[in-house]
């Protein structure tokens, strides 16, 4: 067990600072009055039982891990608007504290189960007592509908190991084109909800120094 705490700790760290800066990102757009197209970021390493169970699927040796598991740390930013997820991708690339080493696109590319979500694999350096250390991170972007029906489909799947019942198999497929409307619907009104929004920020400010 040891050695899995001192393997997991720098992903760990990973997962940790990364949140702390994406989150960063967030409020520098409050800060500017501007729409942020982060709604709010999550993120958590692996289980151990996970990464054995992955490893052992893909065929990757134990000691071939940190280069070929991609998501041992992994970090989930949603957005409001299917158009958010475009900006936070060019965020992502436009840093200098990570680079960015493969794109998977399953929006305009969606999977057969219709799971939609972009994946950005980066490698971040993180420092540790023995110098610096990279760590491959997997981070989601999605929209919050494709991340309700994706956490469903993921429980669903931890149930029947992949193979689902044909009559579950339809209906995710229908709800997942029902989570993709919702977001095209919520797209086409976008300016009447981000003006809202501001609104009641506003209004939500000025109450605050009213009573303070």
């Amino acid at each position: 067990m040891k050695h899995w705490d001192q393997f997991l700790a720098p992903y760990k760290q990973a997962v940790g600072e990364l949140k702390v800066k994406l989150k960063g990102m967030r409020g520098q757009f409050e800060l500017n009055s501007t729409h942020s197209p982060i709604e709010f970021v999550t993120g958590r390493v692996k289980p151990i039982a996970s990464i054995l169970d992955k490893a052992n699927q893909k065929g990757i040796p134990l000691d071939k891990l940190e280069e070929e598991l991609q998501d041992i740390a992994g970090i989930r930013i949603m957005c409001q608007f299917v158009d958010d997820i475009p900006h936070v991708v060019h965020l992502l690339r436009s840093r200098n504290d990570l680079k960015v080493v493969e794109e998977r696109d399953y929006i305009s590319h969606k999977k057969t189960s219709g799971y939609r979500s972009h994946h950005v694999v980066v490698r971040y350096p993180v420092q540790t007592i023995h110098g610096e250390k990279k760590i491959l991170t997997e981070i989601q972007i999605r929209t919050l509908a494709m991340n309700f029906w994706a956490t469903i489909e993921h429980s669903l799947n931890y149930k029947y190991k992949g193979d689902f019942p044909d009559d579950i198999q339809m209906r995710l497929k229908r709800a997942a084109e029902a989570a993709f409307r919702l977001d095209e619907e919520m797209s086409l009104i976008r300016g009447e909800i981000q003006e809202a929004q501001a609104f009641f920020t506003r209004n939500k400010e000025f109450k605050q120094e009213e009573n303070s």
